[in-house]
């Protein structure tokens, strides 16, 4: 025990060193992306920990609101974590809530999903400098954690100031699994987990993957999958499924244009899946000559590159981010832009999940599309997410359907 508990000091030490050496070159390199695009251009300081909004004032002379840090990385597990949000500020509306992300993309999208109420800043670097300015600024009294967000100097950096840590949605990928098992790597994880205060884990395994990691037992529970549990849950029900007055006006505009054809969309689709979609579409359409599909493509930047080749192969398309009309001759309508996908489930029947069609890919998550009415179809590759298929079969069975493996060659 004493030689896990030093090789554990011992990885960590190393960790923070290398950290703190790398300080400089991340420092550039985020200039560097903000150049490009890829970070905010004038937020990016937060990266650092350095705040862009003032902490508010106690409720009281020597009190301070008790914060509630939610971080999340990328766009779904950000929004799968605001009905949560909601929730707690329903019961607790004298609680702050900060929120976190690390991708622009969600950033984007989130700061205009948030209750008002709710600081939105994007998350520190795991750097100890980054770390250390952001917590003694903020001083969380609890740290929330979306999905597989395990990183060394948040965790245990909270946990050594009493902060309690939580992982919820908790799950690990088989890859990742195999990597923190490594002879370097599993003294460090050991370390990380030992500091948490709670584990929800996803299903039984991920809960098995997390004690063979060495997290206590005593700590893991399990709650589903919050994404799929978001339908079966007040929080979920909580403004989150009212349609805001500009999402309705798209939603009406969109009716229109499709003029009561036959609809079906095919969502986040990853590039090479696209020619998946569009032979079904062909096949498709000799029953139904007036079918219209939706193309949303998970990464917008390929949006005009399919279209290109669609015209190309004379295939009527409407391109979303040109905001180009959908005609009655009108075979696709390819959809390049963010955080839409909520208002699109709304004015399709079927929805045909993308990133589960082509081997190395791993699914996403169907809990929306099923929670607006629509019939879901995925592929093969579903990764974690098989669970939460399973579980939505047996609370309806023609809910969610998925394909075998297949071959679209002639």
């Amino acid at each position: 025990m004493i030689m896990n508990t030093m090789a554990s000091r011992v990885a960590y030490g190393l960790y923070r060193a290398a950290g703190r050496a790398a300080e400089p070159a991340l420092h550039l390199l985020l200039r560097w992306r903000r150049l490009r695009g890829l970070e905010h251009p004038t937020r990016w300081p937060e990266r650092f920990g350095r705040p862009s909004s003032p902490r508010p004032l106690p409720p009281a002379p020597g009190g301070r609101p008790c914060v509630l840090w939610f971080h999340a990385v990328s766009l779904g597990e950000g929004l799968a974590s605001i009905p949560l949000i909601k929730h707690c500020l329903r019961h607790r509306p004298d609680f702050l809530v900060l929120m976190t992300t690390t991708t622009l993309s969600a950033f984007e999208v989130i700061k205009d999903q948030l209750p008002s109420c709710v600081i939105y800043q994007l998350a520190p670097l795991d750097s100890p400098m980054a770390m250390e300015n952001f917590l003694s600024y903020w001083k969380p009294d609890a740290v929330l954690l979306m999905e597989s967000e395990l990183w060394p100097n948040l965790i245990i950096s909270a946990a050594e100031r009493g902060i309690a840590v939580v992982l919820l949605n908790a799950r690990m990928s088989l890859k990742s699994f195999k990597r923190w098992s490594g002879l370097l790597a599993l003294p460090l994880i050991s370390l990380m987990l030992s500091k948490l205060s709670l584990i929800v884990s996803l299903n039984t395994v991920q809960a098995v993957r997390f004690q063979l990691l060495h997290a206590s037992p005593s700590i893991i529970h399990f709650a589903g999958d919050l994404k799929y549990g978001m339908l079966h849950t007040l929080s979920y029900a909580v403004g989150d499924l009212d349609v805001s007055e500009k999402d309705a006006r798209k939603i009406n505009n969109l009716q229109l244009q499709m003029n009561n054809r036959p609809i079906w969309m095919a969502a986040s689709v990853h590039k090479g899946e696209e020619e998946v979609m569009l032979w079904a579409h062909d096949e498709l359409i000799k029953i139904f000559p007036t079918l219209l599909m939706i193309l949303v493509t998970r990464h917008p930047q390929d949006g005009q590159k399919i279209a290109s080749e669609l015209k190309k192969q004379r295939v009527n398309v409407s391109l979303r981010s040109r905001s180009e009309v959908i005609f009655p001759s009108t075979s696709v309508y390819v959809v390049d832009t963010l955080g839409e996908l909520r208002m699109l489930y709304r004015v399709t029947p079927i929805a045909v999940i993308g990133g589960s069609f082509l081997p190395g890919l791993a699914g996403h998550n169907v809990s929306e599309a099923a929670a607006m009415g629509c019939a879901v179809l995925t592929g093969p590759h579903v990764g974690h997410f098989s669970h939460m298929l399973g579980e939505m079969r047996k609370s309806n069975v023609l809910s969610v359907s998925q394909a075998g493996y297949c071959n679209t060659s002639p």
